[in-house]
């Protein structure tokens, strides 16, 4: 038991991160604006966390993150049509290819700052899952539901690599999102259907 509370009080900030974004995750499924300041706190957690880390571009998108927040906070409840909040649309294929062109190109910038100018030990995996996050987190405040779709891989490659650094509050965490974004996806796509939404460009 001792060893336990050592443990917790070594790595309590890890621990409030894991479960503060647990928390943002649910009130996310289900579309509540709660999930924006959690995020936010989430965030200042984990900008902490990753430089002790040495992850430097998930650091940086924390830092985007907590933009965001920001931003999503307030699309979520004045974003859509008329000044009312978003609802839930698909990603029109127009989108999808400025996305991805956003991503390599992004992924292609991270990739060198961070072999140029730090010690990252896995700048391409890092690079890699910051620049689908950051796709990820804009079409998440656009309430866009494939972003579900781009979190499932973004979680599952982040879940290997901080197991593989050491960082198991986070990679529990991690686990815990690739199963939710699952359930997050089917959550979404039943609103869809059941109320018949048409696509929109929001």
């Amino acid at each position: 038991m001792g060893a336990i509370i050592n443990w917790l009080s070594d790595n309590w900030i890890e621990v409030c991160g894991a479960a503060t974004g647990l928390v943002y995750l649910w009130f996310s499924i289900k579309q509540h604006f709660l999930t924006w300041p959690l995020g936010l706190a989430t965030s200042l957690f984990y900008i902490y966390i990753f430089f002790v880390s040495k992850f430097y571009a998930d650091m940086a998108l924390q830092v985007y993150y907590v933009v965001i927040s920001i931003y999503g906070w307030w699309a979520w409840l004045h974003g859509g049509q008329s000044g009312g909040g978003l609802t839930v649309s698909t990603t029109h294929r127009s989108l999808w290819l400025m996305s991805m062109l956003a991503f390599g190109v992004t992924f292609v910038v991270i990739s060198w700052i961070l072999i140029r100018f730090t010690d990252s030990v896995i700048p391409y995996w890092d690079a890699f899952t910051t620049a689908l996050s950051i796709i990820a987190t804009w079409m998440l405040a656009r309430k866009k539901i494939e972003h579900w779709i781009l979190w499932i891989i973004v979680d599952f490659v982040s879940l290997i690599l901080y197991l593989w650094k050491g960082l198991y509050p986070t990679s529990l965490l991690f686990m815990v999102y690739t199963v939710m974004a699952f359930v997050g996806y089917f959550s979404w796509k039943n609103e869809l259907n059941d109320k018949k939404w048409i696509p929109a460009v929001n």
